[in-house]
């Protein structure tokens, strides 16, 4: 399995199972996928911060992964989640924050680290329903199969 459906799986069951929390390290988007694990919030100095310490800068130059995500990768990943779920980032505790992260904001949260796995692998974004009202073989549309 590679990097990107293991992520997927894994955000997945989180976010099925109610163990997908942004405001946890070990819960939030970047958690989940490296396995319940906050080591990698060692990699910036802020929660949601783009910018990669000393430490990630190490890991980063030394081409190491995590799961198969650079540092970087993962910093992008945490923060496209925090956006997408309200918060403001870098994330402080005196910032204003939504008040309970569930239903439509987890979900946009989620949607969001999706598209951009999506993207970091070079896939076609696996929720863009547009794919799914495209022409399939044979000239004829996913509502016409139906029918």
């Amino acid at each position: 399995m590679n990097r990107f459906e293991t992520a997927i799986n894994k955000l997945y069951r989180a976010y099925h199972n109610k163990t997908l929390n942004p405001e946890c390290c070990k819960q939030c988007a970047v958690g989940n996928i490296l396995d319940n694990n906050d080591s990698w919030k060692h990699l910036s100095d802020e929660h949601g911060s783009l910018k990669l310490n000393y430490v990630g800068l190490v890991h980063q130059r030394i081409g190491r992964t995590f799961n198969g995500y650079t540092p970087q990768e993962l910093l992008l990943i945490e923060a496209t989640f925090l956006e997408n779920c309200g918060f403001k980032i870098p994330l402080f505790y005196q910032n204003e924050k939504p008040n309970m992260v569930e239903g439509d904001l987890l979900f946009d949260g989620l949607c969001a680290v999706i598209e951009l796995l999506c993207r970091l692998d070079s896939i076609p974004n696996i929720l863009d329903y547009k794919n799914m009202l495209r022409v399939v073989e044979f000239g004829t549309s996913a509502f016409e199969l139906e029918a």
